[in-house]
């Protein structure tokens, strides 16, 4: 975190680092800073602007509360998914409507008509909707195979020396030092695993 005489201090890429919000938001918000009380600059460091992290912290846990009253922490409306992204309700709505083939999240909780979704549910999903898409001789890790396989990555660590049946050999290994190794499966190979699970 960046620091101003002694004091920690938000720069806008710690923003949109920590927050996950849009610079373009943020630039908005501080605009309309005399209408949504968002804090004055507490300096510039480096040439860019500078809000002290506590004052801000505090007057974004204020926004979020008094927008969604009574809605459990981690949740975001579609509103607060539309600030921190920097998309469009409207664009959200689209999504949301075709859920049955992008496989967007159900909502965590409803409140009234408004629709909460797990946050970081959420950004998981949003994040591998624009993730390119992954190529058969791709090699992973087994953290990786095992979220291929929706299984706890610990799940998997016996494998490599205690494989089920048809459990993959690996495509490579790699040292890592005192005695430890990486160890990258074929992205086929898994896929060919699950699918011997499920059937």
């Amino acid at each position: 975190m960046t620091t101003l005489d002694g004091r920690h201090v938000y720069t806008r890429a710690d923003l949109m680092s920590v927050y996950g919000i849009g610079l373009s938001t943020l630039e908005k918000w501080y605009r309309e800073r005399a209408r949504n009380g968002h804090p004055a600059a507490a300096g510039t460091s480096g040439g860019r602007l500078v809000w002290d992290a506590a004052e801000w912290d505090g007057w974004y846990a204020t926004r979020r509360d008094a927008r969604s009253p009574g809605v459990p922490p981690g949740l975001a409306a579609r509103r607060d998914l539309a600030d921190r992204h920097g998309l469009s309700t409207h664009r959200l709505k689209e999504l949301w409507a075709d859920r049955a083939r992008n496989g967007h999240p159900e909502p965590a909780h409803r409140h009234g008509k408004a629709l909460y979704w797990d946050e970081a549910e959420w950004n998981t999903w949003y994040t591998a909707l624009h993730a390119p898409p992954a190529a058969p001789d791709d090699l992973v890790t087994l953290a990786e195979a095992a979220r291929i396989l929706g299984l706890a990555p610990t799940s998997v660590t016996v494998y490599p020396s205690r494989p089920p049946r048809g459990w993959p050999e690996p495509a490579r290994v790699e040292p890592l030092g005192g005695g430890r190794v990486r160890r990258l499966y074929r992205r086929r190979d898994i896929d060919a695993y699950a699918a011997t699970r499920r059937a």
